[in-house]
């Protein structure tokens, strides 16, 4: 049988590579940062190669090390999967959940007590993340994103949302007609790196209305989550997406303006690497993060004319 380095060591490099801090890792092993050098060492000694270099106070991954920490991060998880399986409630499922932060900041944490109430307990690590995602580094066990980004790994559309003007109560009594004319407009723009988001301008010209100076004025948010609070707190009315909008609408904190909407070019999809997808824990998930976006979508007070 070959020898095999310190698992404790294994352990204390793998926590200081994942975290990028030897602190964080002690703190995480319960042991001193001290320590955490030490077991490393040891492992260095034992293998005959160096994991880390130290500079400057520092210490950064060798090339040794970045081969070994996507690995080493998968072994230890299929050991704690193992210890889950075997002690059962002891010992809760572990999730990693990737989202865009839009969803992180409030669509997805409000619902997730739906999922435990429905499924059992587990230790959700919920992230809110632009693409692209590092699945391995992060051991992210679901991603949904904006666009079928990740083929490398299995992924499925799940649903083609629209975009909806949407406003405060306060202002549509102001609103006549689609026209929206004179009112102040939230826009949303995702940034350089983002996908394209459907602008003001496309919006009044696929309703054949014309466009006007308004849609080069007003309030602008980098984030669909802070445009539709801009339009709740009554600053202006937002294109805003079905998934997001649909609850405030139906609880009356926001209200559409006019019926028409304007469709999204790209679907949401749902991305799980192999090394999850067998999971019992990511299967629930999967069908119930699922049913939760088809149902905002799919509400009925979106039912309306696409454009």
């Amino acid at each position: 049988m070959v020898a095999l380095p310190s698992l404790r060591g294994l352990q204390a490099f793998e926590a200081a590579a994942r975290t990028g801090s030897f602190a964080a890792a002690a703190e995480e092993l319960s042991v001193s940062a001290a320590a955490v050098s030490q077991l490393i060492r040891t492992v260095e000694e034992q293998m005959g190669r160096r994991l880390f270099h130290r500079v400057n106070r520092r210490a950064v991954l060798t090339e040794a090390g970045v081969e070994m920490l996507p690995r080493l991060s998968m072994a230890f998880r299929e050991i704690g999967s193992v210890a889950r399986d075997v002690g059962g409630d002891a010992f809760p499922p572990r999730l990693v959940v990737s989202v865009p932060p839009s969803m992180a900041m409030g669509w997805l944490s409000e619902r997730l007590a739906g999922f435990v109430a429905g499924h059992g307990a587990a230790d959700i690590s919920l992230r809110g993340d632009d693409d692209p995602v590092p699945f391995d580094h992060e051991l992210i066990d679901i991603r949904l994103s904006y666009g079928p980004h990740y083929r490398e790994h299995p992924t499925e559309e799940i649903v083609r949302d629209a975009v909806y003007p949407v406003c405060a109560p306060m202002l549509a009594g102001a609103i006549k007609s689609d026209s929206l004319a004179g009112l102040p407009l939230v826009h949303t723009d995702w940034g350089p790196t983002g996908a394209s988001f459907p602008s003001w301008r496309n919006w009044f010209e696929a309703a054949g209305s014309e466009p006007g100076r308004a849609t080069q004025r007003g309030l602008s948010a980098n984030s669909s989550r802070a445009a539709l609070d801009l339009a709740i707190s009554g600053l202006g009315v937002a294109l805003a997406q079905g998934v997001y909008c649909a609850q405030a609408l139906e609880d009356g904190r926001l209200v559409r303006p006019g019926a028409r909407s304007l469709k999204l070019r790209q679907p949401y999809c749902l991305t799980i690497p192999e090394r999850s997808a067998r999971r019992d824990v990511v299967a629930a998930f999967r069908e119930w993060l699922i049913e939760e976006c088809r149902r905002a979508v799919k509400s009925p007070v979106l039912d309306a004319l696409s454009i």
